[in-house]
């Protein structure tokens, strides 16, 4: 009765309790540390539910990468742009922030503040990545263990975003693979994904107050605006955002 008020309560109304139990509640409290029941219904929202054959991910028309991958696509919209590496912007902020008129931050919202307000949670990964001297392990991109007992949550097989070919379209003798681990995130590690239960999305509202005083930084992404984003819908945004300033 009613609209369901956690990740649980959503997932069996969505696709049943023997599938809940099966394929969800152990991959998502493997990925998330929590208990189903802990989190928020619109984490499994994400997903489409088929009864279908179809496969894939997602119900869009279009899926897909860039071809060569987003390092190619990044390369190219930085060409002839002064690129800084190993920079810490928080520590050099005064120094940077001279150099434009706008800041765009994609960091951490509650690092730009110095934590003043608390620090927001996030979910880290750890990888082991492995070279095999085959060309084939799984068949496919991506393939997630939905078990509570296999400690990674999944295995990306690299080559198969490009169809398992190089860039002059030959077959690739080795593969890589990377085993992805869920971690709680600790200051220093790489934040992934915003825990978005209501004790962090109550400090993000206040943080987001304080960003919005800012007048000359645009808050940006998974961790300057503390949400989850699919690549698509990050573009998205950020080309609504360039509209915006630039119109």
């Amino acid at each position: 009765t009613g609209e369901p008020k956690n990740l649980e309560e959503q997932a069996i109304s969505l696709v049943g309790r023997d599938i809940y139990e099966k394929l969800v509640k152990g991959y998502t409290e493997k990925q998330w540390g929590r208990d189903c029941k802990d989190l928020p219904a619109f984490i499994i929202k994400r997903l489409p539910v088929r009864l279908t054959f179809d496969n894939n991910y997602f119900n869009a028309l279009y899926q897909g990468i860039p071809i060569g991958g987003y390092t190619k696509l990044i390369e190219k919209m930085l060409e002839g742009i002064e690129v800084r590496l190993n920079v810490d912007y928080l520590e050099n902020k005064e120094e940077l922030d001279k150099l434009a008129e706008k800041v765009i931050y994609t960091g951490p919202i509650d690092a730009y503040f110095d934590y003043k307000l608390g620090t927001l949670e996030y979910r880290s990964v750890r990888f082991e990545n492995e070279i095999l001297d085959k060309p084939n392990f799984q068949g496919n991109a991506a393939v997630n263990y939905t078990d509570r007992e296999t400690p990674w949550t999944r295995i990306i097989e690299h080559k198969w975003f490009e169809f398992g070919k190089d860039e002059n379209g030959n077959d690739l003798p080795k593969t890589v693979i990377s085993r992805e681990y869920s971690s709680e995130w600790k200051l220093g590690d790489e934040p992934y994904y915003p825990v978005n239960d209501a004790k962090n999305s109550t400090l993000y509202e206040q943080y987001k107050a304080l960003a919005e005083a800012e007048d000359n930084v645009i808050f940006g992404g998974r961790l300057g605006e503390y949400k989850y984003y699919d690549m698509d819908k990050t573009i998205e945004v950020a080309l609504v955002a360039a509209k915006k300033e630039l119109s």
